[in-house]
């Protein structure tokens, strides 16, 4: 079976797994208060007005970077363990 993080660098899987995980759940986000809050107003309402587009970012950053960190760990160090 052919696996394609078994050679990849760790850094290089860090950063692919933060952005994807980034843009990813960006949109979800976006998308779902847009659908939920009333728009693009209340999205806007939601996430940007008065400075919160700083809590937005900072969230989205930490939780990809876990994610991304975590993900790395998990196919670099333990699944390709478990597949010699």
């Amino acid at each position: 079976m052919n696996d394609p993080y078994k050679n990849a660098s760790a850094v290089s899987l860090f950063i692919r797994f933060t952005l994807i995980f980034l843009v990813v759940v960006t949109i979800i986000r976006l998308l779902s208060a847009m659908v939920f809050k009333g728009g693009f107003d209340g999205m806007i309402n939601e996430y940007f007005a008065d400075g919160k587009w700083k809590y937005f970012a900072r969230n989205q950053a930490i939780f990809s970077l876990f994610y991304g960190a975590f993900m790395t760990g998990y196919y670099k160090f333990f699944k390709a363990k478990g597949n010699k």
